[in-house]
């Protein structure tokens, strides 16, 4: 098996601190329909869906592509994208140098819009992300003096923006939970990072300087769902990006996953997926 193919960023010229770049979707389709094979980015990914149709699918979860859609990727993610001829928007990229977040609150963001891997947006803060991106894109075509410390600017209002929406816009995220909401992204942060060698929640939750009992508190109120269920479900994502990026044997996908028997991790996969790792290999060639 292949592995799936890392894309990098195109830039028209050679950028110091970071690379960037930024793309009118009709400009890369040109009047035809897109189809982009299973693939994974060493960048951060967005795309703002003005108009248009088609599938996305995200870690191997699928989402509706239409006008008023946004999607955040993170550096590692898989997908793949379907969308048919005449959809417009934009489609931005930037690695985490070209960012270089200042402080902690301005990573913080970065790390909870890119969490939030789709979502639709309410037609005025979409109008006003939209309007975000020309303003990045005509800094961008134009490159007149300080253009990129433009973008840098322009780009950290974006995620604040795009983190007052929730998912759903008909859900207002209310303001006693941004404590709740920032511990939860940093779980989500720890768990992309540790999830080979920690899988309990007491570790997590020490790491957090939470108890068990509040950690699972933020969980439940953030997503309905305990620390332990979360962690399960990181390992399971591991476990598929490793089957479908590596043409790794189980045995050492297993052990890179933490897993010393392999028997206890293929029935753990099993019981998440309702599938050997095997089958779904083939099942996903």
């Amino acid at each position: 098996m292949e592995r799936i193919p890392v894309r990098h960023i195109r830039t028209a010229e050679k950028q110091e601190l970071g690379q960037f770049s930024i793309r009118r979707l009709m400009d890369i389709m040109g009047g035809k329909d897109l189809h982009h094979e299973l693939h994974r980015h060493n960048f951060f990914f967005i795309l703002i869906l003005k108009k248009g149709s088609g599938i996305h699918e995200i870690d191997f979860v699928s989402h509706k592509a239409s006008g008023g859609s946004v999607f955040f990727l993170r550096p590692g993610q898989v997908h793949r994208l379907d969308l048919k001829a005449g959809s417009e928007g934009y489609v931005m990229e930037f690695d985490s140098q070209f960012f270089r977040s200042k402080d902690k609150s301005s990573a913080l963001r970065l790390r909870k819009a890119s969490s939030k891997n789709y979502c639709f947006v309410e037609p005025l803060r979409f109008k006003r992300l939209s309007n975000i991106l020309t303003n990045i894109f005509e800094e961008y075509t134009g490159r007149q003096d300080g253009y990129l410390d433009a973008i840098r600017a322009d780009l950290e209002i974006f995620c604040i923006v795009f983190n007052r929406q929730s998912p759903d816009p008909k859900h207002l995220t209310r303001k006693e939970n941004l404590y709740e909401q920032d511990r939860f992204e940093e779980f989500n942060d720890l768990l992309e990072r540790h999830i080979a060698r920690a899988k309990s929640a007491s570790v997590y939750a020490d790491l957090l300087n939470l108890s068990t009992y509040q950690l699972n508190a933020i969980t439940k109120s953030s997503v309905g769902k305990t620390a332990a269920e979360l962690i399960d479900e990181h390992v399971i994502l591991e476990a598929k990006r490793h089957l479908l990026a590596t043409p790794d044997q189980i045995k050492d996908i297993a052990w890179n996953l933490g897993y010393e028997d392999v028997s206890y991790f293929i029935r753990f996969f099993k019981k998440h997926t309702r599938q050997s790792p095997e089958a779904f290999r083939k099942n996903l060639k």
